[in-house]
């Protein structure tokens, strides 16, 4: 076999399995399934939670094929990309016809395609069709783009069309779902989502990435020059605004105040204000001596009772109800959960009725974090003794200002899509490529007149404009 051939049968057959409908199908059904797992397995959340929820070995198989983050995984950019040359080579391969009927070299019409019509409407006019047809031409030059006359064996035929480009529509649909998964999987690969806390008066050049232990240096340091918080009267925060400055090589080159939904841009990367706290005072000026004995309160999220127990230091209690057991491991002055601090807590360790020990952080400022954990039962530390205040001195508050760092490069690729999808479906579904045919017959009494036409989409519509056509040329003379 000449080796040609054979390389072009190759070529010819990849290029049907791209344009296949069956690989559409399969890459949709993958794509929704993958959708699902994502959507019943929580995102990027922490090791441990994955570790404590699956086991050991379903959380090595799971982290191996990137479920846990498994929108940035390989063979999920793969299956996008097996989509956009699926979407694109179906677009290539339809629309070599399409672009004939759209830019024909010497566009010409075919009355036997519209005498057969039956959506076709007939009268009779008192003038000849050699003069009739200028006055129909004219009538339909005002509202078709593009006219045509010819003789015919009884008279005169007259074709009219317009939107001719409006069968570009759909592709233009297909392009935008194109943009549209292109940006995403730009935004996939070249983009970062971080997180980092500046206190009042100093700078960072690098974010922590979101749920990972990896950081993102920048090409520039933002500062904190100022924290501003304001509250309600009910004591809750009304606004927190962080006043930044960027600073590129040792200059100061952008300066923005920014509160919620207004962020700073610099260079393609987004700042938004995300969090803000207290920052903890030296540990000099915190007099906190550790508890003696503690009393926890323990509401059972089943039944709604709420238990009190008091314990020393070292201590092991029963939990009710078969809840378990809680030991009293530690003190902490200033106990940190996820990065963030939280003040002085109570560390402990909880064993459940039917699990393995864990080990619980409780804050003596806020009795209801515990919930959060959503156990079978809520601890809170209610009492303690000594009950020395936390904080006896008096110390200036210093705050940080927790900011969200982002990066999509793909983000205009997406706004372009999204405008080219809202084009495509309004032409798709509101415009039609129109055609509409005049033939005049020569009659005893002047001319018989026969109005029909076509379009690729709409067609009730078109049968409708077809209608007031005709009504309209029969009240024209000549």
């Amino acid at each position: 076999m000449d080796p040609e051939n054979v390389s072009a049968d190759y070529l010819n057959n990849i290029w049907k399995f791209f344009a296949s409908l069956q690989l559409t199908i399969v890459v949709l059904l993958s794509l929704a399934i993958t959708s699902i797992i994502g959507t019943l397995i929580p995102q990027n959340e922490d090791p441990g939670v994955y570790f404590q929820a699956f086991g050991p070995f379903l959380y090595r198989l799971f982290d191996v094929l990137d479920i846990f983050d498994m929108y940035h995984s390989w063979w999920f950019q793969m299956l996008i990309l097996l989509l956009t040359a699926n979407v694109l080579v179906c677009s290539i391969d339809r629309l070599s016809l399409t672009w004939k009927i759209i830019f024909p070299g010497n566009p010409r019409f075919t009355p036997a395609r519209f005498r057969s019509r039956k959506n076709r409407h007939e009268f009779k006019a008192p003038v000849v069709p050699d003069r009739l047809s200028g006055t129909y031409r004219a009538f339909l030059s005002k509202r078709f783009h593009h006219t045509d006359i010819t003789p015919t064996d009884t008279g005169v035929a007259l074709f009219a069309e317009k939107w001719r480009w409006a069968r570009l529509g759909v592709y233009v649909v297909h392009l935008s779902v194109i943009l549209l998964l292109m940006g995403g999987l730009v935004g996939s690969m070249f983009g970062f989502d971080g997180f980092v806390n500046i206190p009042e008066g100093e700078s960072v050049d690098t974010v922590r990435l979101r749920n990972s232990s990896e950081t993102k240096k920048l090409d520039f340091a933002i500062r904190c020059d100022d924290f501003d918080l304001s509250f309600y009267n009910t004591g809750q925060p009304k606004e927190f605004r962080s006043s930044l400055t960027i600073v590129e090589n040792g200059k100061s080159v952008l300066q923005k105040d920014i509160i919620v939904n207004d962020p700073l841009r610099y260079r393609g990367i987004n700042i938004f204000q995300a969090s803000y706290g207290e920052m903890a005072p030296p540990q000099s000026r915190q007099r906190i001596p550790v508890p003696e004995t503690i009393t926890l309160s323990l509401t059972s999220t089943e039944s709604g009772m709420t238990y009190q127990e008091t314990l020393v230091s070292g201590q092991t209690i029963t939990i009710p109800e078969g809840g378990g057991t809680f030991t009293w491991t530690s003190f902490s002055r200033a106990a940190e959960f996820r990065g963030q601090p939280i003040g002085p807590a109570i560390i402990g360790k909880l064993t459940p009725r039917n699990g393995d020990p864990t080990e619980i952080v409780l804050p003596l400022q806020f009795p209801s974090f515990d919930r959060m954990r959503r156990g079978e039962f809520a601890l809170a530390v209610i009492d303690r003794q000594p009950d020395t205040p936390l904080q006896p001195d008096p110390v200036e508050k210093r705050y940080y200002t927790g900011l969200q760092v982002t990066r999509d490069p793909g983000v205009w690729i997406v706004y372009t899509g999204f405008i080219l999808m809202i084009a495509g479906c309004f032409v798709t579904f509101f415009m039609s490529h129109q055609q509409v045919y005049v033939e005049l017959s020569e009659s005893r009494s002047g001319s018989r007149v026969m109005v029909t036409g076509i379009a690729h989409r709409n067609k009730v519509s078109m049968a409708n404009r077809v209608e007031a056509i005709a009504r309209q040329l029969e009240d024209v003379r000549g």
